[in-house]
């Protein structure tokens, strides 16, 4: 009788996980899409320290090239 109470027991433990993988993954997701790791003017200042001088043409190329890839 007491084997029902562990297979209860390990049933919930990894619907918890699973249910807490997929939460944190959506909260995760919709952050990065409202927060995004590199904005344009992270990027220019990033190519003047590199010794380039970043014109919006280049600089619109490498955010459409790193949003491309984030797909």
């Amino acid at each position: 009788m007491w084997w029902i109470y562990v297979l209860v027991g390990l049933g919930c433990l990894i619907a918890g996980a699973a249910l807490g993988f997929f939460i944190a993954r959506r909260y995760m997701m919709s952050y990065l899409k409202k927060n995004p790791p590199i904005n344009e003017q992270m990027l220019r200042v990033l190519l003047m320290q590199m010794g380039q001088k970043p014109s919006q043409k280049k600089i619109n190329q490498m955010m459409k090239a790193m949003n491309n890839q984030a797909k």
